[in-house]
Order: C-alpha cells, then structure tokens, then sequence
C-alpha cells in the first residue's frame, strides 16, 4: 500500500504526555520521521491483519 502527502488530512486526537512520548520513542528507534508516521504504520498494521483486531481492541483499556 503507498500513499503520497496529498491523500492525509490532518485529524487531530488527543494523548496525554505517555503516549506521545511512547509514539516518539518508538519512532525514532524505527528511524520514522515523526509520531504521526509511527500512528499511520500502527493503523496500517491492524488494516493488513484483521486477525489482530480484537486482540488489539477487543479490551476496554483506561489508564487513569
């Protein structure tokens, strides 16, 4: 799957301070250029496998 810039749109989300961090770290240890591209190979990964779904969101998670 490719895309160019000219397909994303921004969509603001919220996250608190953790998991900013989290998306920084993980995409400077992956040599990413930003979070926002760390998000998109997140997303990406679940759409290319759909048996990882409820794994990854079939639990209620609230960090509190």
């Amino acid at each position: 799957m490719s895309f160019t810039m000219k397909d994303y749109k921004p969509h603001p989300i919220e996250l608190d301070a953790t998991m900013v961090e989290f998306l920084e770290e993980a995409a400077k240890a992956y040599g990413l250029p930003d979070a926002s591209k760390t998000v998109r190979c997140l997303i990406n990964y679940v759409r290319e496998n759909p048996d990882k779904r409820d794994q990854i969101f079939g639990e209620i998670r609230c960090i509190c």
